[in-house]
């Protein structure tokens, strides 16, 4: 039996209008959050969809959740309202943005107006100050290196099966400390920190994204969010359009006063922080695998792994990193997982 959906379908039928309301799942994600659509009946007129959020407190604290989408709606950025809370329990009830995710929706017809809509909807996150009562932590050094130490050991070690020299992990220290120095250099903004296709939504007659899964945000690196759209895990577009749609967001983000980079700044920036990220993302991608089960984000590896490999190979700096990604790393992923896309592929 499913006690939680158990006490989820108590706490949403003692709430007015959904006395006899039925939780229908709609998704869970990399967390332990799951989510159910529930409907709202109000006499003479049509049924109103809501969202159910159901984060067990001893796996997910809802607070930040709470305090950021006040604020963030406050400030006029597309997150869903909060229409009633259980923290103790860890329930929400949400305003419903729909199942239209970018990323099913995207086309090679239509993704130019979606990107550069979730670009602007990006510059005004980035303007968002602090919620007053919940301080947003710093994307600092610490949290840095946790992320990428994620990579040795949930891919590499882990589920890849190597077994790293002190040579190599030299040389992962060494690349790990140029990245994280770039990464602390570049001016702060508030950072979504998962803005990608899979966490933006195509809003009916709305010519702004729905944003959601946004309660890990920090204050941080610029090009963190951009990074996290342009380079998706999840889709890979041509260079050219990737270097088209990151003008536009410098540009914008020039204009708001978020960054004054010249292109080539702001460009390599973004080379530096996609590879933070990336290591971050292929080795969280394994532990899901590992530790929770998941093993449906393994597909992400390989096209998560060629954008470093991409990077790095326009980096003299991390020459030596590139060839050893290229001679020790991808072909272990090929032979476990799968083949890794070639450079300038096309949406996939």
């Amino acid at each position: 039996m499913d006690i939680r959906l158990q006490r989820l379908t108590e706490w949403v039928r003692h709430i007015p209008g959904f006395e006899t309301a039925s939780p229908e799942p709609v998704s869970g994600d990399a967390s332990f959050r799951r989510y159910f659509r529930v409907w709202q009946s109000t006499t003479g007129k049509a049924p109103v969809p809501f969202i159910v959020m159901d984060a067990p407190p001893e796996h997910e604290d809802c607070q930040p959740f709470v305090a950021i989408a006040r604020h963030w709606r406050q400030q006029d950025i597309m997150v869903p309202a909060i229409a009633d809370e259980d923290l103790a329990q860890g329930f929400l009830l949400l305003e419903d943005f729909g199942d239209q995710l970018m990323l099913p929706a995207l086309a090679q017809t239509n993704a130019e107006t979606l990107y550069r809509q979730a670009l602007d909807e990006l510059v005004r996150i980035g303007q968002v100050s602090s919620p007053g009562n919940y301080l947003l932590p710093p994307y600092d050094e610490a949290l840095l290196d946790r992320e990428m130490a994620l990579f040795p050991d949930w891919l590499l070690e882990q589920h890849l099966q190597l077994t790293l020299s002190n040579q190599e992990r030299a040389l992962l220290d060494t690349t790990f400390a140029l990245l994280k120095e770039s990464a602390l250099a570049q001016p702060e903004v508030t950072v979504h920190r998962d803005y990608h296709s899979r966490n933006l939504l195509v809003l009916a007659g709305c010519k702004r994204p729905g944003v959601i899964d946004f309660q890990d945000a920090v204050r941080g690196p610029v090009t963190y969010d951009v990074v996290s759209l342009l380079k998706d895990c999840y889709v890979r577009w041509p260079e050219h359009q990737i270097a088209d749609w990151l003008e536009y967001f410098r540009t914008a983000g020039l204009a708001t006063g978020l960054h004054r980079a010249d292109p080539d700044t702001f460009r390599q920036w973004f080379e530096l922080m996609g590879m933070q990220r990336h290591l971050k993302a292929a080795g969280i991608f394994a532990r899901l695998a590992i530790r929770d089960g998941k093993t449906g984000y393994l597909d992400d590896i390989p096209r998560t792994v060629s954008y470093l490999r991409d990077a790095s190979a326009r980096q003299p700096a991390l020459r030596h990193f590139h060839e050893w990604l290229c001679d020790r790393v991808l072909p272990a992923i090929e032979q476990r997982i799968g083949p890794v896309p070639g450079q300038e592929s096309s949406q996939q």
